[in-house]
C-alpha cells in the first residue's frame, strides 16, 4: 500500500486565489477514483522554497489517497493536467509505501 500526497497552491502565480470549486472537483474525481481521499482544505499549509537567493512562499492545500500499486504514467498525466488547471510550472506529487502493521 503506498499514501500519495498531491500539494496545491491556494493562488495562482499572481496571487489570484483559487475558488473551493476548484478544490471540490479535484477532492470528488481523487474520492471516485481512488475509493477515498482525504483533503486538507481549511487550514492550508505553508510552502516555502529557494529560487537562487530568491526565496517564495505559498498557501497550500494537501490532498492524500491510499493505492495498492503506483502506475508512474498515470500519475504523471494526472499531475500534468492538475499543473495546467491551477496555471503551475509544477504540481508536488510524491508518494511513500505505507507498510500494514
Amino acid at each position: 500500500m503506498h499514501l500519495v500526497q498531491i500539494l496545491l497552491p491556494r493562488a495562482d502565480n499572481t496571487g489570484q486565489p483559487f475558488g473551493r470549486d476548484d478544490f471540490d472537483c479535484v477532492k470528488e474525481d481523487l474520492a471516485s477514483r481512488f475509493d477515498g481521499v482525504t483533503a486538507y482544505l481549511q487550514a492550508p499549509a505553508e510552502g516555502q522554497w529557494q529560487d537562487g537567493e530568491r526565496s517564495s512562499k505559498d498557501d497550500i492545500v494537501i490532498f492524500e489517497v491510499m493505492v495498492e500499486d503506483i502506475a508512474l504514467p498515470d500519475w504523471r498525466k494526472r499531475q500534468a493536467e492538475l499543473e495546467r488547471r491551477f496555471r503551475q510550472d509544477t504540481v508536488i506529487t510524491g508518494y511513500m509505501p505505507m507498510p500494514l502493521g
